[in-house]
């Protein structure tokens, strides 16, 4: 597979694994990945937070690394990408009021480009007008929210490991189905590819 151009959409308090993972993840299979934040250039950093389940009625957060930008975003030209990924987190449901934000978004909506969003990171799918009539997965919590912008919840159990793909649309429900989420997002690269 040729190496594809990938953009990231992180900010202040995006889930660390959800960003640092794929990250480094596609960096090592050659692809070029972007990380932007609106306001911050190449060389910021963003906070993480890590979120975890041990076994409360929600997941617990605890602050996480410093993620290093690598690209700045108002320089970013979203016709230069091949896919956009989207991670979960606290940064999806501020980033999702940024006009720029849903700007980007809306140009890989249209354009049908791949797109992966994980956990939250699909509130801004919502935000941008993505979500509707689209089957998806995303955090528990936020399954009413796509439910009212018209996505299809699939499946309906609530598993935290399991994946969704319509069309170019790869979703899942957290950090745990990383390898079925990228193993999915790789799959379907490959098919675009042929």
């Amino acid at each position: 597979m040729q190496p594809k151009r990938i953009l990231m959409l992180v900010g202040d308090f995006v889930e660390d694994y959800e960003a640092m993972v794929p990250f480094q993840a596609l960096s090592m299979l050659g692809h070029d990945v972007d990380a932007i934040c609106p306001d911050k250039k190449a060389g910021d950093h963003v906070a993480t937070a890590i979120h975890d389940f041990e076994g409360q009625q929600t997941y617990s957060e605890k602050r996480g690394h410093n993620f290093r930008l690598n690209t700045t975003f108002a320089e970013c030209e979203p016709e230069r990408y091949d896919v956009l990924i989207l991670p979960g987190g606290r940064a999806p449901e501020y980033l999702r009021l940024d006009e720029r934000v849903t700007n980007l978004v809306r140009h890989f909506i249209a354009s049908g480009k791949p797109i992966a969003a994980i956990c939250h990171g699909l509130q801004i799918l919502t935000s941008a007008g993505g979500i509707d009539g689209r089957r998806c997965q995303g955090y528990p919590a936020v399954r009413p929210e796509l439910e009212a912008a018209g996505a299809v919840w699939d499946p309906p159990a609530d598993a935290l490991d399991s994946v969704c793909v319509d069309r170019n649309l790869v979703t899942a429900p957290a950090w745990p189905a990383h390898p079925a989420w990228l193993r999915a997002l790789l799959t379907l690269l490959q098919q675009d590819a042929a």
